[in-house]
């Protein structure tokens, strides 16, 4: 298993990654673009046990090429050795499969380059960027984080997605994707620097498209100041071309 995977498998490989081979036990449409797959875990987490916004690579193949894309665990279950995965539904090959999954589909998955480091000290606020996308990443984080209020930039989505926000210590303001994210930026711009002021020890997550992460990382640590220890940016995908996913 894992032969097929081309440059990328080897090299994974060569870093001693794990392959796994996941079955699909059910799915199910949280709304009309978000859907939601339980497998077995072909003993994935006996080996490599569970930790916070802990992901996987899933290999597809297009044009008789492989690919991977990658995706967090939802609900691990070592002792069952189950999981689900949440799919942000849009043109794609990983979508495409998602979207017609059924009981006893397989995929091929490589475990590799995953872990948590938390925050030390604990921050007094999290202040966190996410999207459909990365939502199942942010619920983890939320819920490791439990002992600090959190203030969450969500940029598009709709109303259906399955947050796992507590009222009573995280705040969501919702954001429309506009301009390929500058509206996301433009809005972190003026609402982040006072709140910072309040929380010298806060952790900043983000998550998002690879190019908005990368503008709102380097604002936060260069013009922010925020300490490369206390920020977490991690590009979930790419803004491509229509056709070109």
């Amino acid at each position: 298993m894992g032969q097929g995977h081309g440059w990328e498998g080897a090299v994974l490989r060569l870093l001693r990654a794990k392959d796994f081979v996941f079955t699909v036990t059910g799915a199910e449409d949280v709304t009309d673009a978000y859907r939601r797959v339980h497998l077995t875990d072909g003993g994935m987490l006996a080996v490599t046990g569970i930790h916070p916004t802990m992901w996987v690579r899933l290999w597809f193949a297009a044009a008789g090429k492989p690919h991977q894309r990658a995706y967090t665990l939802v609900d691990p279950d070592p002792e069952a050795g189950t999981f689900t995965l949440e799919f942000a539904l849009h043109d794609g090959i990983a979508s495409d499969w998602a979207r017609t999954a059924k009981p006893g589909d397989t995929v091929e998955a490589t475990v590799h380059g995953t872990g948590f480091d938390r925050p030390d000290p604990e921050p007094t606020h999290v202040f966190a960027f996410g999207d459909p996308a990365s939502l199942p990443a942010l619920n983890s984080l939320l819920a490791a984080l439990d002992s600090s209020p959190a203030t969450v930039w969500f940029e598009g989505g709709d109303e259906g997605l399955p947050f796992r926000t507590d009222p009573s210590r995280h705040e969501v303001r919702r954001v429309l994707r506009l301009d390929s994210g500058a509206h996301l930026v433009a809005q972190a711009k003026a609402d982040l620097p006072g709140l910072l002021k309040n929380h010298p020890d806060a952790y900043v997550w983000i998550a998002c498209d690879t190019a908005t992460t990368r503008t709102l990382s380097s604002y936060v640590r260069k013009e922010l100041g925020v300490p490369k220890q206390r920020v977490h940016a991690l590009g979930y995908w790419r803004d491509l071309p229509a056709g070109s996913r």
